[in-house]
């Protein structure tokens, strides 16, 4: 776990690692045997307000846009409440891209409101806290029709989809027929447009001694297990282990977001789990090896085909023609990691 003394604060932390990432260039990554295209045009599965991860992975992806180093093309959701979307409009907002295409789920997973997507409809006076347009769940769109539109418009074999959720949307999306959208079918416009799945699910190391059954799988057991047997381009999971072993230090909750007076990435953490509570990041993992896959932030594992069992169990079976492979982690790497999802989340 990260540390940082009083005269050392957060803020002058991820100062010296921006100085430092300025010269790193991003060059091949996991692909379709072909150049990574830069900046990476993502899509974004999330199931925001049951965790504030989910939180701090949007952050960090308008970030990493900022930086030019990604374009976010939609945000899928599939926690299945009003709230979350107009939360995630009030975010994608906050950082200037209230036109960020948003879908949603109708799956009736996980509908309970949660402790901070009430932020949407926060407001200081007359005025909304976080101004945003998109007032309900009940106002968007299908996660489909959005995941279709947005895959569509893409450049073949380009798209990086990041999955902190559910494997809902994703599962409906290989089952999609022909539309007026497109004229292929799901798993064919998957093929053809999608390079990576990046996917925050799963266990591949023992938890003090068992296996562990991933919230993200056991919530939708039987779409994780459809994405994980049909799905057809190259998967790469960050198990809970990783993101278990890098919590997001407390200190930069406290420090490192005062350059607004209300910032929504702060004060959902404060409302899931205050400081000096340390989160676990799982869900930023994904987002960092999906932008950034050539860093040496993660080692990754040989080939192989993960297999979901019927109680939520991931267990991977090496196989050299494998289209699988899963995240590990070492001391120096969780370093450099925790570093750079403090100074990404908290970019101002």
């Amino acid at each position: 776990m990260l540390k940082m003394s009083k005269g050392a604060p957060m803020k002058v932390f991820a100062v010296c690692s921006a100085l430092a990432c300025i010269t790193c260039v991003p060059s091949a990554a996991e692909k379709n045997d072909s150049a990574v295209p830069y900046p990476v045009p993502l899509i974004f599965e999330t199931d925001i307000g049951n965790d504030v991860d989910d939180v701090l992975a949007l952050g960090m992806i308008h970030a990493l846009e900022t930086r030019g180093e990604c374009k976010l093309l939609a945000v899928t959701i599939t926690k299945d409440t009003e709230l979350a979307a107009p939360f995630t409009d009030a975010v994608n907002t906050f950082y200037g891209r209230g036109d960020v295409p948003i879908g949603v789920t109708r799956s009736g997973i996980t509908p309970q409101a949660g402790k901070f997507l009430g932020l949407a409809s926060k407001r200081d006076g007359d005025d909304l806290r976080y101004p945003h347009n998109l007032r309900s769940g009940k106002d968007a769109p299908h996660a489909v029709s959005i995941l279709r539109k947005s895959l569509t418009k893409a450049a073949d074999g380009s798209v990086v989809v990041v999955q902190v959720g559910f494997s809902t949307n994703l599962a409906d999306l290989l089952e999609s027929k022909a539309d007026d959208i497109s004229s292929s079918a799901g798993r064919v416009l998957v093929r053809r447009k999608v390079r990576l799945l990046s996917v925050m699910a799963g266990a591949f190391a023992s938890i003090n001694g068992k296996q562990h059954l991933e919230y993200n799988v056991i919530k939708d057991i039987p779409s994780a297990k459809k994405l994980a047997d049909q799905w057809p381009t190259p998967i790469v999971y960050s198990g809970y282990e990783i993101g278990i072993s890098v919590p997001y230090p407390a200190e930069s909750i406290e420090q490192d977001y005062g350059y607004a007076k209300h910032h929504p990435l702060a004060e959902a953490y404060r409302l899931y789990n205050p400081p000096p509570h340390n989160r676990p990041t799982w869900d930023l993992t994904s987002v960092l090896y999906a932008v950034r896959p050539d860093r040496d932030y993660f080692d990754v594992s040989p080939r192989g085909q993960v297999v979901m069992e019927e109680n939520g169990a991931t267990n991977f079976k090496p196989d050299e023609s494998g289209s699988h492979r899963y995240l590990k982690l070492n001391d120096t790497q969780r370093i450099r990691v925790i570093e750079s999802l403090v100074l990404l989340s908290s970019q101002p």
